[in-house]
C-alpha cells in the first residue's frame, strides 16, 4: 500500500486491496467494482482470476476475517488496514496459503507504519490457524449476520439452513447458455416453466430431465410479459422460443431506466428481435386486462438465495427488507393476474429461500386469488415439492436458490 495504505496497482494483490478499499469507501457492488479495477490492469488472466477470487472471497468471509484479526487489535484502524488485514486473514484462513507466503505477500502491499502492525497481526492470525480455530458461533463461522442465520433456519430447518449457508460460501461456476449468455442453471429452469405447455415445446420444458407440466394451450404468436426483466436473463430465454414453435413476442419491462438499457444492451448483443424493451412499473403497467397469455414476475427479492454470487448483498440486506419486499411481490402478482388472459399462465419466482416471500406468498394468493389455479411447474427432478410449488436449494444442484410457482388463469 501507498501512502498510509493506499495499494499498489502493479500486482494483483494490490489490485484486490484497492477494489476491497473502494467497496468499503463507496459501499459499491463487487461484480461492478471488480471489472473496473480489472479493466486497464494489464493481468494475465490467472492473475485476474486471483484477484476476483481475493475480492469475492474476503467480501463474502468479511465477518469471520474481522473476528480472526480483532482479538489482535488493541485500537481501531482505517479502511485501507482493515482491508489489508482482511485480505491477509483470508488467504491464510480459507485458502489456506502457507503462512511465510500469505503474510509476507500481504505486509509486501502495505507503506508507512502500519506495516508493522499488519505483519504482527498476521503472524498472530497464522498462529491461530495453525492451532486449529474455535469459532465463537456458526454464524461468525459462516460469516453471516446473524438474523440471516436465524432467518433460514426458521425457513428451512436446521439441516438444510445449514447446508445453504455453507454452499453459499463456495464460489459459484459460470453457466454460459448455447447463446453465449451467462445464466445460472436454476434460472434457465425457471424460464423454461413459462414456456411448460407450449405446443410442441413439452421437450424442453421439462428442465433437469424431467417433463413438461405448466400446461395451458398455445404457441406461435403469444405475448409474454416479463415485468421484472432487468438485466434480461429470463426475457432473452423467453425469446428463443421452445423447441418446434416459433418464439413469442416478449414485453420486458423494468422500472429503472438504467436497468432496462442493460436489457435494451444484451437483446442487441444477442440480435434478438422480438423482445420490447419498455420502462414501466410493474405495479402499474400500461397495458389493457388479459394482454398476455404468459406473465413471469420475477420479483425483487432478499436474494438469500444467491448470495454466492452477490457476496457484498449479505451485508446489505436487512430483515425489514424481506417484510418490504413480501409486500411488493403481493402488488406485482396482484397486476399479473389482472395482466394474464383467462386460461393464460403466471409465473412467479423468487432468489430467496424465506418463508415470507415464498410458502407466505404462495397461502397469499391460495386465500387472495381463488382465480389461479396452481399446476405442475414441470421443472424436473432438480426441484423438490414446496407448498403448491417448487423450490430447489443452493446445496442440491449447486445452483442459486430459488422459489417458483406457476399458476393458471381459470377461463
Amino acid at each position: 500500500m501507498l501512502p498510509e495504505g493506499r495499494p499498489n496497482m502493479g500486482t494483483a494483490r494490490g489490485l484486490a486491496l484497492q477494489a476491497l478499499l473502494e467497496l468499503e469507501e463507496t459501499a459499491g457492488r463487487a461484480n461492478v467494482v471488480v471489472p473496473e479495477v480489472l479493466g486497464g490492469s494489464g493481468l494475465a488472466e490467472r492473475d485476474r482470476a486471483f484477484v476476483t477470487e481475493l475480492v469475492y472471497g474476503t467480501q463474502r468471509m468479511q465477518r469471520a476475517l474481522d473476528w480472526l484479526v480483532d482479538r489482535h487489535l488493541r485500537r481501531p484502524v482505517e479502511p485501507p488496514v482493515r482491508a489489508a488485514l482482511r485480505l491477509g486473514a483470508y488467504q491464510l484462513a480459507m485458502l489456506g496459503t502457507p503462512a511465510h507466503a500469505g503474510v509476507s505477500a500481504t505486509v509486501a502491499e502495505v507503506t508507512g507504519p502500519a506495516r508493522g502492525l499488519v505483519n504482527a497481526v498476521l503472524r498472530r492470525v497464522a498462529e491461530d490457524v495453525a492451532r486449529g480455530l474455535v469459532w465463537p458461533s456458526e454464524a461468525v463461522r459462516l460469516s453471516y449476520p446473524d438474523w440471516i442465520v436465524a432467518e433460514l433456519t426458521a425457513s428451512l430447518g436446521d439441516e438444510e439452513a445449514r447446508g445453504a449457508l455453507e454452499q453459499m460460501n463456495v464460489a459459484a461456476r459460470a453457466t454460459v447458455r448455447d447463446d453465449g449468455y451467462i445464466q445460472d442453471l436454476a434460472s434457465q429452469w425457471a424460464a423454461r416453466a413459462v414456456l411448460a405447455g407450449r405446443a410442441g415445446g413439452a421437450g424442453r420444458a421439462g428442465g433437469a430431465g424431467g417433463a413438461g407440466g405448466a400446461g395451458g394451450a398455445g404457441g406461435a404468436g403469444e405475448r409474454i410479459a416479463d415485468l421484472c426483466a432487468a438485466p434480461g436473463g429470463k426475457a432473452t430465454y423467453l425469446a428463443h422460443g421452445s423447441d418446434g414453435v416459433a418464439p413469442a413476442l416478449v414485453v420486458a419491462g423494468d422500472v429503472d431506466a438504467g436497468r432496462s438499457a442493460v436489457i435494451a444492451d444484451n437483446v442487441t448483443r444477442l440480435k434478438l428481435d422480438n423482445i420490447a424493451t419498455v420502462v414501466f412499473d410493474g405495479r402499474r403497467p400500461p397495458f389493457p386486462p388479459s394482454t398476455f397469455d404468459r406473465v413471469l414476475v420475477d420479483a425483487p427479492c432478499s436474494g438469500l438465495g444467491v448470495l454466492r454470487r452477490r457476496p457484498d448483498a449479505r451485508w446489505r440486506i436487512r430483515p425489514d427488507d424481506v417484510v418490504r419486499l413480501a409486500q411488493l411481490q403481493r402488488e406485482l402478482l396482484d397486476q399479473a393476474l389482472d395482466l394474464v388472459r383467462p386460461g393464460g399462465l403466471v409465473v412467479y419466482s423468487v432468489c430467496t429461500l424465506t418463508g415470507a416471500e415464498t410458502s407466505e406468498i404462495d397461502q397469499w394468493l391460495a386465500a387472495s386469488h381463488p382465480e389461479a389455479v396452481a399446476v405442475e411447474p414441470g421443472v424436473g427432478d432438480a426441484w423438490e415439492p414446496y407448498g403448491r410449488g417448487a423450490r430447489v436449494l443452493p446445496q442440491t444442484q449447486g445452483t442459486d436458490g430459488m422459489f417458483l410457482l406457476v399458476l393458471r388463469r381459470r377461463a
